[in-house]
């Protein structure tokens, strides 16, 4: 059984005391708590301990020890009712069993590992067979979850159940959740600041590898340019060359030749 399922059921099956609370009168609401102790699958015992009949008995000589007793089922242990058993309502059997549940998942949460004769001390269990049968017990209500590790004589827990707030641990809850918002929101600030710092570094390359691109295009415009133009020239070269090798091979040039060659050989044969 899951935390929010165990949550459900118990605060469905508390359902019956508290509307027998709301007409019980006097006295009559020590009988209403120690039943409500007794009842399997109960755990949580807030809404009872806050019923304004209980809340109006408890200063009542007779109803107040159980009062007291209701609280340390809230968020107490199993010692806390042994020290001051002498002014308390003797257990029953269930009560007992349900305590010592209970305080198990109040040990583990300062320590997930907890060594089978820890456990026997603190809940004055004399064997290991009784102590294994109380956890296998909490692991099928819901209690704890985890593993017994009899080799190593130890329970290993892996989650347990949230027991009702003690008096101290609602101003201890509100300090741990106002430090961790005073934390979260220096760590998104800081978180803001790295975006912003990312993006502004985005920005920059961006702009520089526009920048570069342009260069490279001006630089091949350029390129293109210059290449065009010297093919232009040498183009121009060329047909100037063409056209100067033209008018020697035309027939006027070969013409003039001839009678150039055919006046020098008459001056050649006149002569004495």
């Amino acid at each position: 059984m899951n935390k929010t399922n165990l949550s459900l059921s118990t605060s469905q099956k508390l359902q019956p005391f508290l509307l027998l609370s709301k007409s019980a009168k006097g006295i009559a609401n020590t009988k209403l708590i120690m039943e409500a102790l007794s009842a399997p699958g109960v755990f949580v015992f807030t809404e009872l301990y806050e019923s304004p009949n209980i809340v109006e008995a408890s200063s009542l000589p007779e109803v107040a020890p159980y009062y007291t007793l209701l609280s340390i089922f809230m968020y107490g242990t199993f010692r806390d009712y042994q020290e001051n058993q002498a002014q308390l309502p003797t257990l029953n059997e269930a009560q007992t069993k349900k305590l010592k549940q209970l305080s198990i998942a109040t040990l583990s949460e300062s320590q997930q590992t907890l060594p089978y004769d820890v456990l026997q001390s603190y809940l004055n269990i004399p064997t290991i067979r009784e102590l294994e049968d109380l956890i296998i017990d909490a692991f099928y209500q819901g209690i704890l979850t985890g593993k017994l590790d009899q080799y190593h004589g130890q329970l290993q827990v892996m989650s347990s159940m949230g027991r009702d707030l003690r008096p101290q641990q609602l101003k201890e809850t509100m300090d741990a959740l106002v430090a961790w918002s005073i934390s979260t929101s220096r760590i998104l600030g800081r978180l803001d600041a790295k975006i912003a710092s990312l993006q502004e570094t985005v920005r920059e390359n961006k702009q520089a590898e526009e920048d570069y691109q342009n260069k490279v295009e001006q630089l091949r415009k350029h390129v293109h340019a210059n290449t065009s133009l010297k093919k232009m020239d040498l183009d121009e070269s060329i047909k100037k060359q063409k056209g100067d090798s033209s008018d020697y091979a035309s027939p006027d040039y070969a013409n003039e030749r001839v009678k150039k060659s055919r006046g020098s050989k008459r001056f050649m044969v006149g002569r004495p």
